[in-house]
């Protein structure tokens, strides 16, 4: 007897669908996603048992470095910009096209007012490596009539306010921060009647 033959079919899976689903959590992850901004120095930050968590959004942080350097960022880029152009309207300086890109980019405020406009003339790794050298001066500024008035952190966290009310002041410091620096930096916010902010500090079990 001849072999009986037994007709093959391809089996074929319609991927469209799983095709969807993937696309889908692309654009979810995609527009959920907060991205890190990169931070002028490295920071470790002393240990705590609070587990309160810090804000995601409207944040205005100020970063102190082991040797007392003060810098500032802002989560949103269009704070930072209004903040940026209050400053320069109150200094009497103006950026141009180029210096406002390289300020986007960058994000982080970090080098005394004298030398803002030379500073964002420099190219991306240039802003990078000169930055460590700087930081926001904490001095009081002279009025010009022999008394002084707010330092330049003071304005910079007086414009970052008035460009968004509902800013939140957070202080992330380095475990080998004087403790001196940090409480001139407390001293400042509360001159200003910035009384409510935030210290950033790694998390760490009560038994460690």
């Amino acid at each position: 007897m001849g072999k009986v033959k037994i007709k093959k079919s391809d089996v074929w899976i319609d991927m469209t669908p799983m095709s969807d689903v993937m696309t889908l959590l692309l654009c979810f992850f995609m527009l959920t996603s907060t991205f890190v901004k990169v931070e002028p120095v490295k920071v470790n930050t002393p240990g705590s048992v609070t587990e309160a968590k810090v804000p995601a959004s409207d944040v205005l942080n100020i970063l102190i470095n082991p040797e007392g350097k003060i810098f500032m960022s802002m989560d949103k880029t269009t704070d930072l910009v209004m903040t940026v152009e209050d400053m320069c309207s109150k200094f009497g300086f103006e950026l141009n096209g180029q210096q406002m890109k390289n300020l986007r980019e960058d994000g982080n405020i970090g080098v005394p007012l004298e030398s803002f406009e030379q500073f964002l003339s420099l190219t991306k790794e240039q802003m990078a490596e000169q930055m460590k050298n700087f930081g926001v001066p904490t001095d009081s500024i002279d009025n010009g009539d022999g008394t002084k008035g707010m330092s330049e952190f003071q304005h910079w966290v007086k414009s970052a306010r008035g460009a968004n009310s509902s800013i939140k002041i957070c202080i992330k410091a380095d475990a080998e921060t004087p403790y001196a620096v940090i409480k001139n930096v407390m001293s400042e916010l509360q001159d200003m009647n910035e009384n409510r902010y935030q210290l950033i500090t790694s998390y760490k079990k009560v038994e460690d």
